[in-house]
C-alpha cells in the first residue's frame, strides 16, 4: 500500500462512518457477534497459522489467543449498551433549570497496529473494543507473523466491508504510510522504541494514541513464598510462548536465601511441564525468527546457565534456560529479553530491593511471591507498574472486568472490557439548559446584589 491507497482507505472509511451506521448499539453488537462467529469459523486456519509463525499447539493458541478473544467479545455483548448510554452527573446549583450529562461517543477511524507474539489476540481484541465503541477501524498486523496476518485478512474481509474494517499487510513502508494519516485515534501494541516513533507521528495531528508496550517486569519471591508454587507459576508464565510475552517475568529477584531451593523447584517444574527434552516437545514453541533467535543466544552467559541452554537453530527453538549469580552489569539485565531465558538476582533485605526497582523504568507487570500479606501491600504500594499478580503470573490480563495497560516506559491508557470501550470513546460533557428560567445574575450590568448572589452560589 502507498500513501495515496492508504489516504483512499481512510476518506472511505471517514464516509462510511459520517453515515451514522456504526452508531446503533445494535448494529455495534451484530458486529461483535459477527466478529466471535468468524473466530470460530477461522480456528482451524488461525491455529495452523500460529504453529507456522510461532510452533504454538492449539491447546496454547486457544487458552492464550483464541479464547480470550472470545471472552472479550461475550463480555462486551453483555455490557455495551450500558457502556453507550448517556451517563446524568450532578448540576450545580448556580446551573439550575439544567441536565448535565456524559455522553460517549466513537472517536471515528481507529487505526490499531498490533504484534507479532499474540498476534491473533492483540489483533482482534483492541478490534472488538473499538466496534463496541462504534469506530471503524484500520488493521495493521505485524510482518513477523505472516500466516497469521494472511488469515486475519480474509477473515475480516469476509465479516466486514473495507469501509468498516480493513486489514493492511506488509512491513515499515505500510506502516509509515498508515502513521502519515489523519486518523482519530492510534492504538499500538509493541516495544517502547516505535512506541515513541508511533507518538511523535500522531503529535503531528494532534492524534491521541494508546500505547501498550513492554519492559522488564519483575518477579519478587521473598523467604516466605510458597516455593513450589511459585515455581509454577513462574515457569507458566516466562515459558509460554518460549517467553515472547509482553507481561512474562523478565527476571526473579529473591531472597538470597531461598535462591537456591527456588531452582530446585524451578528444575521440576520445567521437567514437569515440558519434559526433560523441551526441544523435542511439540508443544513447545519457536522463536519467531533468525535475528531473535541470534539476540537471545547472545543474552546468554553459559558460566551462569544452571539449567537448560539448549539450542536448536534449524527450528529456532531455546530450551527453557535459568541463569544464577547474574547482577544489573550483565548483558541479560540490560534489555527486556522477550524469549526463554529466566537471571536470578538475590537480594538480602527487601526494602533495598524495592529501593533498587523504584530507580528502574516502570514495568508492564509486577509479580509478588509472599505469605507476608503486609510485606505484600508494602511492595505494591510503593512500586509503579502498569499491573500484576500476588503469588501467580500473566493471568490479571485474563480478565475484562480490569483495565490491561502500562505506565512510563510501559505504555499509556489501557483497553479490555469497560476500559477498552473508554479508550476508544470521546466523552463528551454536556449541559442541557430548559428555556422557562434564565437568571439575570451572570449579565452585566454587574450591581452589589448580583455579586453577593454570585458569592452565594458558586463558592
Amino acid at each position: 500500500m502507498d500513501a495515496a491507497q492508504a489516504q483512499a482507505l481512510l476518506e472511505r472509511q471517514r464516509r462510511f462512518f459520517s453515515t451514522g451506521a456504526t452508531l446503533d448499539v445494535a448494529a455495534r453488537k451484530d458486529a461483535l457477534r459477527r466478529l466471535r462467529d468468524a473466530v470460530d469459523r477461522f480456528a482451524q486456519p488461525l491455529y495452523q497459522a500460529l504453529r507456522e509463525d510461532l510452533g504454538k499447539s492449539p491447546s496454547e493458541s486457544y487458552m492464550c489467543e483464541l479464547g480470550l478473544v472470545k471472552s472479550e467479545i461475550s463480555f462486551l455483548l453483555r455490557h455495551v449498551r450500558a457502556y453507550a448510554r448517556e451517563r446524568r452527573v450532578h448540576t450545580p446549583l448556580a446551573l439550575c433549570v439544567s441536565r448535565s450529562f456524559v455522553k460517549p461517543s466513537p472517536y471515528g477511524v481507529a487505526l490499531i497496529m498490533s504484534p507479532w507474539n499474540y498476534p491473533v489476540l492483540l489483533t482482534l481484541e483492541p478490534l472488538a473494543d473499538a466496534l463496541a465503541a462504534g469506530n471503524t477501524a484500520i488493521v495493521k498486523p505485524s510482518a513477523y507473523s505472516p500466516h497469521v496476518s494472511a488469515v486475519l485478512q480474509e477473515l475480516i474481509a469476509e465479516v466486514f466491508p473495507p469501509e468498516y474494517v480493513a486489514v493492511v499487510t506488509g512491513g515499515r513502508a505500510e506502516n509509515q504510510c498508515l502513521l502519515e494519516l489523519d486518523v482519530d485515534c492510534v492504538f499500538f501494541t509493541g516495544s517502547p522504541t516505535v512506541g515513541k516513533e508511533v507518538m511523535a507521528q500522531a503529535s503531528r495531528h494532534l492524534t491521541p494514541v494508546t500505547l501498550e508496550l513492554g519492559g522488564k517486569s519483575p518477579c519478587l519471591v521473598d523467604a516466605t513464598a510458597d516455593l513450589a508454587m511459585a515455581a509454577r507459576h513462574i515457569v507458566f508464565g516466562k515459558f509460554v510462548n518460549c517467553g515472547q510475552t509482553c507481561v512474562a517475568p523478565d527476571y526473579i529477584y529473591c531472597d538470597a536465601a531461598v535462591r537456591d531451593k527456588l531452582v530446585d523447584q524451578l528444575r521440576r517444574e520445567i521437567a514437569r511441564q515440558y519434559g526433560d527434552d523441551p526441544l523435542a516437545n511439540p508443544d513447545y514453541g519457536k522463536i519467531v525468527n533468525q535475528k531473535h533467535f541470534q539476540r537471545l543466544l547472545g543474552l546468554m552467559d553459559p558460566a551462569k546457565t544452571v539449567l537448560g541452554g539448549q539450542s536448536d537453530p534449524a527450528a529456532l527453538r531455546i530450551a527453557p534456560t535459568v541463569m544464577t549469580d547474574v547482577d544489573w552489569s550483565d548483558p541479560v539485565m540490560g534489555e527486556e529479553i522477550f524469549g526463554p531465558i529466566l537471571p536470578i538476582l538475590t537480594y538480602d533485605s527487601l526494602d533495598r530491593a524495592v529501593e533498587t526497582l523504584q530507580g528502574l523504568p516502570h514495568p508492564l507487570a509486577l509479580y509478588v511471591f509472599s505469605s507476608d500479606r503486609r510485606r505484600i501491600r508494602s511492595v505494591l504500594s510503593r512500586l509503579s507498574f502498569g499491573g500484576g499478580c500476588v503469588n501467580d503470573t500473566l493471568v490479571h490480563l485474563a480478565t475484562s472486568s480490569m483495565g490491561f495497560g502500562g505506565v512510563g516506559n510501559s505504555g499509556m491508557g489501557a483497553y479490555h472490557g469497560k476500559r477498552g470501550f473508554d479508550t476508544f470513546s470521546h466523552h463528551k460533557s454536556i449541559l442541557d439548559r430548559k428555556t422557562f428560567l434564565d437568571l439575570p445574575i451572570r449579565y452585566q450590568p454587574y450591581t452589589r446584589w448580583k455579586d453577593k448572589l454570585i458569592a452565594l452560589f458558586v463558592k
